[in-house]
């Protein structure tokens, strides 16, 4: 995705919570591997609440479908950024 020409930070923290990618200022990026279960569930579920409350927009895959359906995660990627969710408020 670097082609986007945007900053394409990975596995950097906020919140004292690792993200694996921060596109632009506030596009999140979650890929969720098979221990994404239970009370790391939850706790990532949380954690997308409170960056959505300090303005974050958070799209959460899982990896098989960054390995099996990528054009769809880029294709939702795309839209966020079209919609300037990567962008400051």
């Amino acid at each position: 995705m670097k082609w986007l020409r945007l900053p394409i930070r990975a596995q950097i923290c906020i919140l004292e919570h690792r993200v694996d990618f921060l596109i632009g200022e506030r596009l999140v990026v979650q890929v969720d591997g098979g221990h994404h279960v239970g009370l790391q569930r939850a706790a990532d579920v949380a954690h997308d609440a409170a960056l959505t409350l300090l303005g974050y927009h958070v799209i959460r895959v899982t990896y098989a479908q960054v390995i099996d359906r990528w054009h769809e995660v880029q294709e939702l990627i795309m839209r966020a950024i079209a919609q300037g969710l990567h962008r400051p408020r």
